[in-house]
């Protein structure tokens, strides 16, 4: 079995688990429910950068990157770097998040949250408003195109933007469809963990220009980021660039400043 399987394999005992002890009504009565969102999409659009930062304490391919920074100083660190958005993970068995991460990233950032789970089912979209997700990921690897169709469009009931992602056109061409706002490709290979930005490149063409293009994972210098917007890509998801460093935030700065240098 490969990672991927395993996680989700994983993943639907965890919702199961966690349907039986919390209803729904006790997520729709948290005080971020109704909260207005923060776009990403349009943030995207209109950004110099496109930089979206990761808060990942560690993941199955890298082990530990870091523990030793609280969300709250990675996040303000993130903020005033000026990124366009803030991935949080929180998957807690492989990746070491929580929907914790999440509600802390909201009360510290006032930039656009993305919640970065594997997502199978539509509970997991009403945690992602009750804990201040601005933005969820759907990976088309896992899903089929009715169950994208029926979560996008959920989450657009509940103003959640989508980030649809995929890894390569077979993927792409099940997935598209009007409820998404974003679409990811992404670089690493889930089942072998193998990065290329050639992924990236390859799609390009294939995604219409009224989704924001998203290149994901694999991208640590500031060239890879010049050479992808030549491909049409708004947004950059780096997820242990930032992360495996003493001062996350200091890093995306440095970067930041370097591509708008550019």
């Amino acid at each position: 079995m490969n990672i991927l399987n395993k996680i989700i394999s994983d993943k639907k005992r965890e919702v199961a688990l966690k349907k039986s002890i919390i209803p729904v009504s006790q997520l729709e009565a948290s005080v971020l429910f109704n909260g207005k969102t923060n776009s990403m999409a349009k943030l995207l659009r209109n950004s110099l950068s496109g930089i979206i930062a990761e808060h990942k304490r560690r993941s199955p391919s890298k082990s530990v990157i870091n523990n030793n920074h609280s969300v709250e100083d990675v996040v303000n660190g993130y903020q005033n770097a000026g990124v366009s958005g803030i991935s949080i993970l929180t998957d807690a068995k492989y990746f070491g998040g929580s929907l914790d991460d999440l509600v802390l990233a909201k009360a510290s950032s006032k930039i656009p949250l993305l919640r970065k789970e594997f997502v199978i089912d539509e509970y997991q979209l009403l945690e992602a408003k009750a804990y201040g997700a601005d933005a969820i990921l759907l990976i088309a690897a896992v899903l089929t195109r009715e169950e994208i169709k029926y979560l996008s469009a959920f989450a657009q009931s509940l103003a959640l933007e989508v980030l649809l992602e995929v890894h390569n056109l077979e993927e792409l061409e099940k997935s598209i469809m009007p409820s998404l706002d974003m679409i990811g490709v992404n670089n690493r290979n889930l089942k072998t963990f193998e990065v290329s930005l050639d992924y990236s490149k390859k799609l390009a063409n294939h995604i219409p220009n009224n989704f924001v293009k998203v290149s994901e994972s694999g991208i640590s210098t500031v060239e890879a980021v010049i050479e992808l917007k030549k491909y049409g890509y708004q947004g950059f998801l780096m997820g242990e660039h930032f992360m495996k460093t003493e001062n996350p935030g200091d890093q995306a700065s440095q970067f930041i400043r370097k591509v708008m240098k550019r």
